[in-house]
């Protein structure tokens, strides 16, 4: 059993419309109002608050607010839980410390239980009317929780989590290596590449005139409010033609092969460097991993992830040479050992695809440090190659 999630766009009438709105702002005013509780009590007494002290809490909070109970008192109790997962995360060293919400921003509430779909695509939740729900693919397995949303562009959806059997496709196609760019968005150890269509840099113009005309607009104004939908929009296109180029490739990639072999990336110290910042949040190479991860496990598919620190494009996939001089100017370069002209990106696909396919072969047959430095063709005391690996 697993749980898939279905996202439906929904239209709401203006009377509808007004309710999200409270339903939006009381959760975002619960959350916002108990991580700064929890703040300050830790910065008094060192003392962590969790979720059974804040559902306590939030009784009384609902006494002090009256407004709190038009809602539905589930939602709040998810926003509690949503905001101890962020703690959480934070102390594992897996994200940041949680933020206030912000009413600009996407807003968000989740509703575990009491809701239905009826037979002509209406959604009922608590406390509400059916709202319309265009359903355009078939809603497999058993809901198990719904969360309604809203973009910054003014767009309403849900996001409908079922419970079902996922069956597992069997490891079928070859092996590939794949490296990542900005060149090209992504290369297989085949020679086949993926073109970066850089969709941010094609509206970064028509972005600009958008955002300068909304800095000139007096706060709170209507004529602001309305070129901040437009800039909304904008990057909500770009978004989901940005995500809609990844769906195709992840899914071709997981479809073809049984094992991608793909260089475990820093991302986040890689958008540090203030020259590649833009390009490399553009090209957005983690959700494309991501993507490549659960798509794997659907399509028969397994994911390796090679050392960031393994030099890729400086090592002959032939030989084993090591070119120490390569700098990212250089597109194509000579071995001198063996002769042969690489392309760096086709070359660190390959080296990727073998030193992954060196590393598996490791853990289940158990290679001695010699007998793995002589599979990748390098001689143990100079690093030049010995005999070349047969490379598919």
């Amino acid at each position: 059993m697993g749980n898939k999630a279905y996202k439906f766009r929904i239209y709401p009438n203006n009377e509808q419309s007004v309710f999200l709105a409270k339903c939006f702002g009381c959760s975002r005013f619960v959350y916002n109002h108990f991580l700064r509780v929890t703040t300050d009590v830790y910065a008094e007494s060192k003392k962590s608050l969790r979720y059974k002290e804040w559902a306590k809490l939030l009784v009384a909070l609902k006494s002090e607010f009256e407004w709190l109970k038009e809602v539905n008192s589930q939602s709040l109790q998810q926003t509690l839980k949503d905001l101890e997962s962020a703690f959480v995360r934070f102390f594992k060293k897996l994200g940041g410390f949680p933020n206030f919400k912000k009413k600009s921003n996407r807003q968000s509430f989740r509703v575990p239980q009491h809701f239905s779909i009826d037979e002509n695509g209406f959604i009922r939740l608590p406390k509400m009317t059916p709202i319309k729900m265009v359903i355009h693919q078939e809603l497999l397995g058993t809901p198990k929780n719904v969360t309604i949303s809203k973009t910054p562009s003014g767009k309403y959806y849900a996001s409908i989590v079922t419970e079902q059997d996922i069956h597992h496709s069997p490891l079928n196609g070859s092996k590939i290596g794949l490296d990542l760019g900005l060149k090209d968005f992504a290369i297989t150890s085949k020679g086949e590449k993926f073109e970066n269509p850089r969709y941010f840099q094609k509206s970064l113009r028509r972005l600009k005139i958008r955002q300068r005309r909304l800095s000139r607009k007096q706060k709170d104004s209507n004529n602001r409010a309305k070129t901040r939908l437009t800039v909304a929009k904008i990057h909500e296109k770009v978004a989901n033609q940005r995500q809609d180029y990844q769906h195709k490739i992840s899914l071709k990639l997981t479809c073809e092969n049984q094992t991608i072999s793909a260089e475990s990336l820093n991302i986040k110290g890689m958008v540090k460097n203030r020259k590649l910042a833009k390009q490399i949040s553009d090209v957005a190479w983690g959700n494309f991993l991501t993507m490549l991860e659960y798509k794997g496990d659907i399509y028969g598919c397994e994911i390796h992830y090679v050392d960031r620190f393994f030099p890729s494009s400086k090592r002959c996939s032939n030989c084993g040479y090591i070119k120490e001089d390569l700098t990212l100017a250089i597109r194509e370069w000579e071995c001198p050992e063996c002769s042969i002209v690489w392309d760096r990106d086709v070359n660190a696909a390959l080296n990727l695809m073998l030193f992954s396919e060196s590393k598996i072969l490791l853990e289940e047959e158990k290679f001695t440090p010699d007998q793995l430095v002589e599979r990748l063709g390098m001689n143990r005391s100079t690093g030049s190659g010995q005999e070349a690996p047969s490379v598919p």
